[in-house]
């Protein structure tokens, strides 16, 4: 079990009165446990930042508990000083799970000397293998080039999930970082370009509910090379990406997609709200001919 393949950032369950339903979420995991090479825990998709720090570990304990033994676990663990970041970590080490999740602290903005003092402590804390996540349109802080060097330079830092959505640094990271580093497909709608150039690994949020649909995709281009029946599934996939990444309201979408699938996980917290009757019967008319398939 490794960062390669697809990993699915799991949702939070909520019930109606907004706290997390650990029976759900259990229930979920176990059964994507199954259908993809890894789960992650505590990621964008999973909401994180709205979940206080007693909730997040609860929810490693919950995913540990369901698929620990049955799937790749990553644990994401960002937060907005080093020492909360450490903190999370040894929880999700002592529940454990296999792997950590790390982006720049939000908000924070740390300078790159600041951001790799921050990346060193948090491995030298937790001594587990890392994925990064270069997210700086939430983050604020991108992971640059010498960074990278550093960090790469050890063991425990193997893989990256690239989400700036530039195709150009996608670009960049494949050649300049060929050997040096498990690429992850960070921003959906860009999955065909990822794999054409290189990447191994796919963490996409919408594999909570269309997650045969993913790994025929990545099984086509990744492991058989076969980009001309890639092409068609992303053909196919495209429109649900694309409103994904672009809309504005992902956590929103890929929880009604979650309901379409028959996994209702409630609503997300606010300040996020719901989808409108017109966007959710949009949505329907472009996930329901792929969940036939599932």
């Amino acid at each position: 079990m490794s960062f390669e393949g697809v990993h699915t950032p799991l949702v939070t369950p909520f019930h109606a009165d907004g706290e997390i339903n650990h029976d759900l979420l259990g229930k979920h995991a176990a059964d994507l446990a199954g259908r993809v090479a890894g789960l992650g825990v505590g990621g964008t998709t999973g909401e994180y930042y709205a979940l206080s720090f007693d909730e997040r570990v609860q929810t490693f304990n919950t995913v540990a508990a369901a698929a620990g033994d049955k799937s790749f676990l990553t644990a994401g663990i960002n937060a907005t000083t080093t020492r909360e970041v450490i903190r999370l970590g040894q929880e999700a080490k002592r529940a454990g799970l296999n792997a950590l999740l790390v982006a720049a602290p939000y908000y924070a903005q740390p300078t790159q000397e600041e951001l790799l003092a921050h990346l060193l402590k948090v491995d030298d804390s937790l001594d587990m293998p890392i994925m990064l996540y270069n997210f700086p349109a939430r983050t604020g802080t991108a992971i640059s080039d010498e960074v990278l060097e550093v960090v790469l330079a050890r063991p425990n830092f193997i893989a990256m999930k690239e989400s700036t959505g530039d195709v150009s640094h996608l670009h960049h990271l494949a050649t300049h970082f060929r050997d040096k580093l498990v690429l992850s497909c960070g921003m959906d709608d860009q999955a065909l370009e990822f794999f054409a150039w290189g990447a191994k690994s796919w963490v996409g949020g919408a594999s909570n509910f269309l997650s045969e649909a993913h790994t025929e995709l990545f099984d086509a281009c990744v492991k058989r090379g076969d980009f001309a029946t890639g092409r068609q599934l992303m053909a196919q996939l495209l429109p649900v990406l694309e409103l994904l990444e672009r809309s504005g309201k992902f956590i929103q979408y890929v929880r009604y997609g979650c309901e379409l699938a028959g996994k209702p996980v409630g609503v997300a917290r606010a300040p996020l709200g719901t989808l409108t009757a017109d966007e959710c019967q949009a949505f329907a008319k472009l996930v329901t001919p792929l969940l036939r398939s599932e």
